[in-house]
């Protein structure tokens, strides 16, 4: 029997694991799919605080889990597979194991969408990123592409035109899934190039293995072609990690798991924190924040509910 047991180690889930460990709680972090979360792909963190030299993401996320480690928090490799949160105490399956918990943080993530290149695999955090204001800032006065066709790649092409020299903005059809007002934005900005209906076939490296270009096919005359940037923004999306939660908890059309008052699920007793509830930031720091915020409600449930 566990007091908490938090599923996910990213930011969120490292975060909720040292505030829970520190209140003597015993907490423990079921690593999931992609241990250390979307940090893990990310070079260089510059928008940390207390950091102001930047960090690696990989780093930051060392960090954080040798820090949850220091307090007392137990780390079990996996992912979960299945649930019940039907009644107390919660079950939680991982592979052949079973896990009984008093309280449960859910910071499972969201896994940004990809184009399923090999080269794009190879140069994520190389030049290509599926985060803006993460990274946007490492590309000043270079030429760069955004890849998407909805409301998040508007939005990002229009604030990458921050930092870039020029965007181009690689769409696989004409007609967008953006809002029309996101369009005329974008549209309406000088340093943003429609390429559309054209496909990202290639990203390009140089001698160095960072991004040097895209090769793109296009569609209504099936002729390659390259264009030269220093980094690629992929803006199709995020998918949240909340498929064995379908029908036990809360979700919104998107799949993204609803917090109300807090962190608080409808379930008692179950908490949510980080991009698995959050489709609108997307930070470091706003999931760290999110998971500090679940820890103090689990810690506060369970002293209401002591044996």
């Amino acid at each position: 029997m566990h007091n908490v047991v938090i599923i996910g180690s990213g930011c969120a889930g490292l975060t909720a694991a040292i505030y829970a460990a520190r209140a003597n709680l015993k907490p423990l972090v079921i690593d999931g799919h992609e241990p250390g979360g979307q940090l893990t792909i990310t070079t260089h963190v510059e928008n940390y605080p207390g950091f102001p030299d930047g960090i690696l993401g990989p780093e930051l996320i060392d960090n954080m889990r040798k820090q949850a480690q220091k307090f007392g928090t137990e780390f079990k490799a996996g992912s979960v597979s299945e649930v019940d949160l039907t009644a107390s105490p919660f079950k939680i399956i991982a592979g052949k194991d079973v896990y009984e918990a008093k309280t449960v943080i859910v910071a499972s993530g969201a896994s940004a969408r990809l184009l399923g290149l090999e080269s794009e695999r190879a140069l994520m955090g190389h030049g290509v990123s599926t985060c803006a204001t993460c990274d946007g800032y490492f590309h000043r006065g270079n030429p760069i592409a955004v890849i998407g066709g909805g409301d998040s790649a508007m939005e990002e092409a229009n604030f990458l035109t921050r930092y870039a020299s020029r965007v181009y903005l690689i769409h696989r059809r004409n007609e967008f899934r953006a809002s029309k007002i996101m369009i005329d934005r974008a549209r309406a900005n000088e340093k943003i190039e429609f390429v559309t209906p054209a496909h990202v076939e290639q990203i390009l490296a140089d001698g160095n293995k960072l991004v040097k270009g895209v090769r793109i096919r296009h569609a209504e005359t099936n002729e390659p072609s390259d264009i030269e940037v220093g980094g690629v923004f992929v803006a199709i999306g995020h998918t949240p990690n909340t498929i064995i939660f379908r029908g036990k908890l809360e979700m919104d059309a998107n799949g993204y798991l609803v917090a109300r008052n807090g962190t608080r699920t409808a379930v008692p007793g179950v908490f949510v924190a980080g991009d698995v509830q959050d489709h609108r930031y997307r930070q470091a720091v706003t999931a760290a924040g999110s998971g500090c915020m679940a820890a103090l409600d689990a810690e506060k449930f369970l002293e209401g509910h002591a044996d």
